[in-house]
């Protein structure tokens, strides 16, 4: 079996094998040690995020060793109505990697990242609404790089703007110049 090591969001499923044990909430795959694959573990520490988040330090009962857990609520997102008119699901994944790609080699950290994906997949959840315009999650978006950084800011424009000629980029520069 193949020690995973990628970040899990945890949920509490209370009728799995385990017995109340916590799953993977993209996976499915029940909590384990990293180390020895144990599925029982003790919490050692409990801290709480601004986005309702709990992070547990937990200790294996079986090596010993001790890990990190995340764990966060699921929530229904919106669903995301495209310009072209098609739907689909909110992906956070997918709006990280866009983020990302603007980002690349600025002093911009990941924390910095989840923290803005964060913030605007909260923001959507909370509209309360079942579909909502991907204009206004990249509006969002667009929002939070300004504050970010603004070659992330500019990178992001160029495509979410459509800012397809040097005349329209200048612009946007000029205007974030005089701002």
């Amino acid at each position: 079996m193949k020690t995973v090591l990628l970040p899990h969001i945890w949920v509490i499923a209370l009728n799995t094998p385990i017995g109340g044990g916590y799953i993977c909430s993209t996976c499915g795959v029940a909590m384990r040690c990293p180390y020895c694959q144990n599925e029982r573990s003790r919490v050692i520490d409990t801290s709480h995020d601004a986005r309702g988040g709990v992070r547990r330090r937990r200790e294996c009962e079986n090596c010993g060793q001790r890990f990190s857990t995340y764990e966060r609520a699921i929530l229904a997102t919106p669903l995301i109505i495209k310009q072209d008119g098609t739907r689909e699901e909110f992906d956070r994944d997918k709006l990280i990697r866009g983020i990302r790609i603007s980002c690349a080699k600025r002093p911009v950290s990941a924390a910095d990242i989840e923290r803005l994906v964060g913030e605007t997949e909260s923001a959507l959840q909370a509209m309360g609404r079942a579909e909502v315009s991907s204009r206004v999650v990249g509006d969002m978006v667009i929002a939070g790089l300004k504050e970010l950084d603004l070659i992330a800011y500019i990178r992001y424009a160029i495509v979410y703007l459509g800012l397809d000629d040097l005349r329209s980029i200048r612009t946007e520069i000029d205007r974030l110049l005089e701002a």
